[in-house]
């Protein structure tokens, strides 16, 4: 058997190079001593898979085949673990996606089951390699029963294509349809991935492992391994980790080996997400690595397709052994490549030089000083608005200040390549739930993010992100009681004072005045006169951030996130009930019935919408508060 691609030159099916049917420990007649003292040395030194093996073909594995695999339980020592096969799922995951049913045998496998981070581990029959161990049978089970992807189906990801050149300079991340996802659909995107790779365990398969009814074959759990990250933080976003297929623990980072790229199977690889003051990685172990190739896993790490992620290597500190799942807890050491393909049957890298990643520094003010925070998360519109989140909200749970009932003044920067910065500003309250200020900030930053990414435009490159966060000793926020006018008779251009009582949290209620200006164009009637939050205009007041997917481009939507409103201002709002027509990033209230009736003439329309409400005027006043609630006064214009 001979697989196509990139590896050919490695994979051989003339004679077997592995331990079970290897030419040198096969008996002779007549060995003199010394080459039986060169045999002894050889035996007795540590066994570890071969990196050129003979292919094993799927169609010769059988029932009660015995095999090997090679894995890690601690340190860097690959250690044998003898298997036997139980059967073949034909078509378990696919059309022509078998999957090799197994036992694995020993007293260590007896004690950890199917460990976290065995993924990848390679599996030979007779010397010969026929895939890798990727799949586990459900929780607490009594015996250690996994699922090996074939070899043929993992070497398939050779074909796959490479990630497209985006239309801008630069290289982002795409997902495998090769598109863009926003930040709110990422956990239930991931939780799908994974609930279709679940593989339903045949009752004739179920009676020989003594397997309940409804068993499934699961993706074996990847560690998801942290350094600096704050058990808040992992409690605050952990049910995205989980729906990624993860196991989140802590672990932590080493030096940087010159031998860190020399893997060999049965090795592990890092995939490194976030790295810094706060690092986050993955860990899958190697089931080939040949010439400046790696393939890994047998199982999509999160199913992207064509990506470019960092490889690092990785280390086994301990394997710990638990009824419910075991795990490997790792450490990851210097980048040593890319990570190129995340595919259904493997995943895939090159070893060399790392991807860019997206520079993040954090800026904490407290009463107690100023501290400061770098990272780099990866470049990827699935991750980046979440992996940015997670941290962000890691570097403001360093200071307890961000917890004790404060207000937060948080602002940043969004550099993007070619365009102009994103600019972010808000103020968040801390309220009498549970939930700390510091997630509201962590929230909007990833939202911007994931509307960055969304976009229908282009495909952004992130250059750099600056966040500067402030801890306010009190909690800053009001609420509006009532508002009244000196009156409500008035003409066009005349100005009248609006007035506001605000109950603050704390203190007594104070006034606010406002002065609105009539628009010289207003026609006489009835208008509506909005005292309310910046919140409440966004929600139920048109403006253009709603109609972002008629905008030219990227440049324009940017600019319309940039003129956003504020939640720490007072807003007052006149509204008329008149057509208002959005083109592309322009706004024409009060628009004349012949201008809508040639729109709605035209079978395409184009960039334009109308919206049958106009603004005829907005004004607003800094109030260094959140400011929140609603009234409605009624004007007329003479």
């Amino acid at each position: 058997m001979r697989i196509r691609g990139k590896f050919r030159a490695s994979f051989t099916s003339g004679h077997s190079r592995g331990y079970h049917g290897c030419p040198m420990m096969r008996a002779r007649p007549h060995v003199s001593l010394s080459v039986l003292a060169v045999l002894l040395f050889v035996l007795a030194m540590p066994v570890r898979a071969a990196n050129d093996p003979a292919l094993f073909p799927l169609a010769d594995v059988q029932p009660g085949m015995k095999g090997v695999t090679y894995t890690i339980f601690q340190g860097d020592q690959v250690e044998k673990v003898d298997l036997e096969v139980i059967g073949i799922l034909h078509n378990a995951i696919g059309p022509k996606q078998d999957v090799i049913l197994v036992r694995l045998l020993g007293d260590k496998v007896q004690q950890t089951g199917v460990v976290a981070g065995m993924s990848g581990s390679p599996v030979y029959f007779d010397g010969k390699l026929a895939g890798a161990l990727a799949l586990k049978l459900g929780t607490f089970t009594k015996e250690a029963i996994g699922g090996v992807t074939p070899i043929a189906n993992m070497m398939e990801i050779e074909n796959a294509p490479v990630a497209p050149a985006p239309k801008n300079p630069g290289l982002a991340s795409t997902s495998a349809a090769g598109g863009v996802m926003d930040g709110g659909a990422l956990a239930g995107s991931f939780a799908s991935h994974l609930g279709a790779a679940r593989v339903h365990l045949p009752e004739e398969f179920a009676q020989r492992v003594a397997a309940g009814s409804g068993q499934f074959l699961v993706p074996i759990e990847t560690p998801l391994v942290s350094a600096g990250l704050y058990p808040e933080t992992l409690a605050r976003f952990g049910k995205d980790f989980a729906a990624w297929g993860m196991a989140a623990m802590a672990g932590g980072t080493t030096a940087p080996s010159p031998q860190d790229a020399q893997l060999k199977p049965g090795d592990m690889v890092g995939i490194d997400l976030i790295r810094g003051d706060l690092s986050l990685s993955s860990g899958c172990t190697v089931t080939v690595a040949q010439d400046s190739r790696v393939l890994a896993c047998g199982h999509p790490l999160f199913g992207f397709g064509a990506v470019e992620m960092p490889l690092s290597r990785a280390h086994v500190v301990m394997t710990l052994a638990s009824a419910a799942a075991s795990t490997k807890i790792i450490t990851t050491g210097g980048t040593i490549g890319t990570l190129t393909q995340d595919r259904q049957s493997a995943v895939m890298g090159t070893l060399g030089a790392g991807p860019p990643m997206i520079p993040v520094d954090l800026a904490l003010s407290t009463p107690d000083g100023e501290k400061k925070f770098h990272f780099e998360v990866i470049e990827s519109p699935q991750l980046a608005p979440v992996l940015v989140a997670v941290a962000t909200y890691n570097g403001m749970m360093d200071s307890p200040t961000y917890g004790q009932g404060t207000s937060v003044q948080f602002d940043g920067t969004i550099v993007i390549k070619g365009h102009t910065p994103v600019r972010l500003e808000s103020l968040f309250a801390s309220t009498d739930e549970a939930t700390p200020a510091g997630l509201s900030v962590a929230t909007a930053v990833q939202s911007a993010f994931a509307r960055i990414y969304s976009n229908p435009y282009e495909v952004p490159q992130i250059e750099s992100v600056d966040v500067r966060v402030a801890a306010l000793q009190d909690r800053r926020s009001a609420i509006i009681d009532s508002a009244w006018m000196e009156k409500s008779e008035v003409r066009p251009g005349e100005t009248v004072g609006v007035k506001v009582l605000l109950r603050p949290y704390r203190g007594a209620p104070f006034i606010q005045e406002l002065p609105v200006t009539i628009p010289e164009q207003s026609a006489r009637g009835t208008l509506q006169l909005i005292i309310s939050d910046a919140d409440f205009l966004n929600r139920n007041v048109p403006s253009l951030a709603a109609s972002q997917g008629q905008l030219p481009g990227l440049e324009e939507l940017i600019r319309v996130l940039n003129r956003e409103r504020h939640n720490d201002r007072l807003y007052a709002t006149l509204v008329q009930s008149t057509p208002t027509i959005f083109i592309e990033d322009k706004e024409m209230p009060n628009a004349p019935t012949s201008t809508i009736n040639v729109l709605d003439q035209r079978q395409n329309p184009g960039n334009a919408r109308v919206l049958w409400q106009s603004t005829e005027g907005e004004w607003s006043v800094a109030m260094h508060q959140v400011i929140a609630g609603q009234r409605t006064l009624t004007i007329t214009v003479k």
